[in-house]
């Protein structure tokens, strides 16, 4: 039987589930790797079943621990539920916001956004978790953060609400010494014939870009795809093709292609889940990135 008042080894499992690591997981839960271990020992005892098996350096969960994991998550959530009830209802601006965001995003726009809301709310402890913003979404419809700052999709899941706070103006850009940096004008149909350097097919930027090609009945040649931005930058800036960069990543090292009749764009902001109760924390930080809207 699941011992229900057994709080800390459930959070426990419920963590090394998500990590699959013992050490990363008494890590996120600042304890000792022995007290995880021993939470989890006491937990199997109490079940009298294996919940891991430990194949190596590999953790994975055994068919009962399969069983048990979405009954675990579901206690926790409501335990957490319910001190987000009180904690709201006393008007207090305090414990964790889980925030998830994307490596561009964490570099060029959240610093002084982070910087203020440590100054405003001292008594919030912030999470920061980077990730593809698709799977900022995906965390967020499964209440494993309290809410995004990331690329906003084109369209959405009815679950999450949207907010977009800036507009990231994308500009097409060369290495200086790329074939293309020394012409005066380039059309979409000549870009086309060069090798491109993108965001990974199927994230929100790649799609923005892909549609672009699509609507004027084009198609890309793509020779490298990687969902870091500065390493697409470096890239291009060698000389190994063209890409799609925000304009606040545009230095000397760039030639900006005058392309005719070219205006794209990216929508940057927060997500939350629709029906999830939200945290004064999270009410606070969304209030924080509203006055910075452009």
């Amino acid at each position: 039987m699941l011992p229900f008042d057994d709080i800390p080894s459930i959070r426990a499992f419920a963590s090394i589930a998500e990590y699959g690591s013992f050490s990363k997981a008494a890590e996120s839960l600042h304890i000792t790797q022995p007290a995880i271990s021993k939470r989890i020992a006491l937990l199997e005892e109490n079940l009298s079943e294996k919940l891991f098996d430990r194949l190596g350096r590999k953790i994975i969960l055994t068919e009962i621990g399969q069983a048990l994991l979405p009954k675990c998550k579901h206690i926790l959530e409501t335990i957490e539920e319910a001190a987000l009830l009180a904690n709201n209802m006393g008007g207090k601006i305090e414990g964790i916001l889980r925030l998830g965001t994307s490596h561009h995003i964490g570099l060029h726009h959240l610093p002084p956004v982070i910087r203020e809301f440590g100054q405003r709310h001292n008594n919030v402890e912030l999470e920061l978790h980077f990730m593809s913003s698709e799977q900022v979404c995906e965390k967020v419809l499964q209440a494993e953060l309290d809410m995004g700052i990331i690329t906003l999709p084109l369209s959405s899941s009815d679950a999450l609400i949207t907010k977009s706070i800036w507009i990231d103006k994308l500009r097409v850009v060369v290495g200086n010494n790329h074939e293309l940096a020394e012409q005066k004008k380039v059309d979409l149909k000549t870009l086309s014939g060069f090798n491109a350097l993108l965001p990974e097919k199927g994230t929100y930027t790649h799609n923005i870009i892909e549609k672009l090609f699509f609507d004027n009945g084009l198609a890309m040649t793509t020779k490298l795809s990687t969902n870091y931005l500065e390493t697409i930058k470096m890239m291009v800036s060698v000389g190994l093709g063209w890409s799609i960069l925000p304009q606040t990543m545009i230095d000397e090292d760039l030639t900006v292609l005058n392309i005719p009749h070219f205006s794209l764009t990216r929508k940057l902001g927060y997500v939350q889940h629709r029906q999830r109760s939200v945290s004064n924390a999270a009410i606070a930080m969304m209030s924080l990135l509203n006055e910075r809207k452009n």
